[in-house]
């Protein structure tokens, strides 16, 4: 065989282990994703629900999930819009519209995880028509909680409200017993129990276990209606992304028969999973 023949099936062959390196590589890369999903800090049982979600996500689609803890509800979806991480996972329907507007930013919901019921407490009574002529009420002051914390008392019968998604006490047309409604920090409405002058507290159920409150205790709940819909939480993506294809396996990953059994077993009915729940 000739010099130059010999020099022609070097070049063929070089070409081909070449184009089989990139391939394999190119391969490999497609099939090994990174996504960083936000999430706010929490509990040592949060932690194991993402733990378990981490693990489908590789196991069954070959995704590195990693989260990304944040410490209050200004900074994630702002990380989404700007790049910093892939999606995120602490909000409800509401909190996302307001922010969206404010901020002008195009993020949406890919899919649903579970909601935390509102719940009303109270150290003076165990059941709301014990409620006294005058005795204060606090809830959130922030923009949705506060809405969800007047409708609550509203669904509870305590007072009636014009028909809105944006409740305030203004907006309460009957009050027979003249019940005083006031907004504070979400953060301080467990600890305003201990005020003599306070009758009751609407508070989230993640306060409400930070101050190792008996959820239990509650005397009214948040139902689980078409109304709180719009409360469930989910997994958010900036709009662009909507129709990737990775993102929506991450939450198949999350939607699972182990992560309904996670948050039964770590919550009780402090908080539900809603992804298969009957619209």
């Amino acid at each position: 065989m000739s010099k130059k023949a010999n020099w022609i099936i070097g070049g063929i062959a070089v070409v081909i282990v070449a184009g089989a390196i990139y391939t394999f590589g190119h391969g490999s890369k497609s099939q090994s994703k990174t996504v960083t999903i936000g999430v706010m800090a929490g509990s040592k049982e949060e932690d194991q629900i993402w733990d378990a979600a981490i693990k489908t996500a590789k196991d069954k689609y070959g995704i590195t999930l990693k989260t990304k803890k944040f410490t209050d509800y200004s900074q994630p979806n702002k990380a989404l819009a700007d790049g910093d991480i892939d999606l995120n996972a602490f909000q409800n329907y509401p909190f996302l519209a307001n922010w969206n507007k404010t901020y002008k930013t195009n993020i949406i919901s890919i899919g649903d995880t579970w909601t935390t019921p509102l719940r009303l407490y109270s150290k003076s009574y165990k059941k709301t028509s014990e409620f006294k002529t005058g005795d204060q009420i606090v809830v959130p002051n922030d923009v949705t909680n506060e809405n969800r914390g007047i409708h609550l008392l509203a669904e509870a019968g305590l007072i009636k409200i014009k028909d809105t998604n944006t409740a305030t006490p203004k907006d309460i047309t009957s009050n027979p017993k003249k019940l005083q409604i006031t907004p504070i920090d979400a953060s301080q409405t467990a600890k305003s129990l201990d005020d003599p002058k306070i009758a009751g507290a609407v508070i989230n159920t993640n306060y409400a276990i930070s101050a190792k409150l008996d959820i239990n205790s509650a005397i009214y709940v948040e139902g689980l209606n078409k109304d709180s819909e719009q409360y469930f939480n989910f997994i958010a993506a900036n709009k662009k992304d909507k129709n990737n294809e990775t993102y929506k396996k991450v939450v198949k990953s999350l939607q699972t028969a182990e992560t309904k059994r996670l948050v039964k077993k770590f919550y009780g009915t402090a908080e539900i999973t809603v992804w298969d729940y009957k619209k």
